[in-house]
């Protein structure tokens, strides 16, 4: 049996070989085609969603961290686009301390019980029951008490690559506020890179994270002393 091409000619000498040749090699052959053509099969979806949010809490839960952020609020129903950036320093469960420095200065302070609002400019503070406005992790409240995700939301797996994993996190109550967080992870640190917020209306906020460092925070950041003169509003 001979086969020809441009680049060479291969003799057999005997049939018997070449069948001997394709019993011993074709096993193998049919190996390599199943690992090829079924690469993730190796590791499933599943399996590989778990890992990625097996590292996010092992990270997050329990710790204390800040970083800078920018922001974009998109209000669908009035086609506005707002955009804002600042520092943020957070602390398992629930503390949180937004300073918002461009386009004004105002802060945002939770202690896990407390919510104020400062807006220096104003001379204003509003105060509020934390819970009832973070409750759903509106406002980026999530990465305060990671440990809620597998508890509040249904966890898709949207997109993986060997750097980065982006997943979707859908609340399993209905809450006007929160309907949804788009989370893009790095696979290297395990820090949270960005998160999009959408609420029942289409309205979403971007968060991008940077320089975030996983550091020890005073206390005294997520308390708040409100300044004398100050107009207090409460909210309900």
């Amino acid at each position: 049996m001979q086969k020809t091409n441009e680049k060479t000619l291969i003799n057999f000498s005997s049939k018997t070989w070449m069948m001997h040749c394709l019993g011993t090699f074709m096993p193998l052959l049919l190996v390599c085609a199943v690992l090829f053509f079924f690469p993730a099969k190796a590791l499933s979806t599943d399996t590989l969603q778990d890992e990625i949010l097996t590292a996010i809490e092992k990270k997050y839960t329990g710790t204390e961290f800040q970083a800078d952020f920018s922001q974009v609020s998109k209000l669908e129903a009035l086609e506005v686009t707002e955009t804002a950036s600042g520092k943020a320093w957070f602390r398992h469960p629930g503390k949180m301390r937004w300073l918002y420095l461009d386009p004004e200065r105002h802060e945002i302070i939770t202690n896990g019980k407390t919510l104020w609002i400062y807006r220096p400019d104003q001379a204003q503070v509003m105060r509020g029951d934390a819970q009832k406005f973070f409750k759903a992790g509106a406002g980026g409240a999530f990465l305060s008490d990671i440990g809620l995700i597998r508890k509040n939301f249904t966890i898709q797996l949207k997109a993986a690559t060997a750097t980065h994993a982006t997943l979707l996190l859908t609340a399993k109550q209905k809450n006007p506020d929160m309907v949804s967080i788009l989370i893009h992870v790095s696979r290297t640190t395990h820090e949270i890179e960005q998160a999009t917020t959408r609420n029942a209306y289409g309205d979403t906020t971007l968060f991008e994270f940077s320089n975030i460092k996983f550091t020890p925070t005073d206390a005294s950041t997520f308390e708040f002393k409100i300044p004398e003169g100050s107009n207090i509003v409460e909210m309900d």
